[in-house]
């Protein structure tokens, strides 16, 4: 079973037991239960989403926080005497896939 999930505006293929590390996240504890899942793909079963699928959860264990490799910035003009170097590390939170879950609908929940 995997999922793809929307964070940050960026796409993340995951599957049950993945490490990934995504852009920092304001999150308060040790689990963060994912809601915006695009797709979710179980035993060949495909369910697409309009954008995301209302009924999929990815729950997420917090692993930690630390910084990206850096990123040099050099701006340069010629003749001019003019360089500029900025160096920049990304923050980024480590999760960790717990579990992919798809819900009843909320119709079927009722009756």
């Amino acid at each position: 079973m995997y999922a793809v999930l929307s964070i940050g505006g960026k796409q993340y293929r995951v599957k049950e037991g993945q490490e990934f590390k995504v852009e920092r996240l304001p999150v308060k504890g040790k689990k963060l239960v994912l809601k915006e899942v695009m797709l979710v793909a179980d035993d060949g079963n495909i369910e697409i989403g309009r954008p995301f699928v209302s009924r999929a959860r990815v729950v997420c264990e917090v692993l930690g926080e630390e910084k990206a490799k850096k990123v040099v910035i050099f701006k340069y003009r010629r003749r001019k005497n003019y360089r500029k170097k900025i160096g920049h590390r990304q923050l980024l939170t480590h999760l960790r896939v717990k579990e992919i879950s798809i819900g009843k609908m909320e119709k079927e929940a009722e009756e």
